[in-house]
């Protein structure tokens, strides 16, 4: 079975740090580019990063640039999202999700389009 756990969220100040994880399972993760989506409360989905199968190539969006960092580990079928400099609106459920295709990867939003979609981890930003 194909399966994305997420985990990592929580409830954090302002200016605060988080780590997210995505364990993936049930396929050939190290064939797989990767994507984090958001959503925020009563908003949609909003692309936040992308990284190639193999990590040489990573992607932002402008809103998350110089703060968020995208890592993989292969050995272990884990993605990370490492968020530093957390403000209020980053508050979101994250999602991660996998995709064989590069251009899927670094401008979809569409759970469709991608061949895994987690169950999301919750972020909350607030003092």
């Amino acid at each position: 079975e194909v399966q994305l756990v997420e985990s990592g969220g929580g409830l954090v100040q302002p200016g605060g740090s988080l780590r997210l994880s995505c364990a993936a399972s049930g396929f050939t993760f190290s064939s797989y580019g990767m994507t984090w989506v958001r959503q925020a409360p009563g908003k949609g989905l909003e692309w936040v990063s992308a990284i190639n199968n193999g990590g040489g190539s990573t992607s932002y969006a402008d809103s998350v640039k110089g703060r968020f960092t995208i890592s993989r580990d292969n050995a272990k079928n884990t993605l990370y999202l490492q968020m530093n400099s957390l403000k209020p609106e980053d508050t979101a459920v994250y999602y991660c999700a996998a995709t064989p295709y590069w251009g899927i990867a670094v401008l979809s939003t569409d759970p469709a389009d991608f061949g895994s979609w987690g169950q999301g981890t919750q972020v909350t930003v607030s003092s």
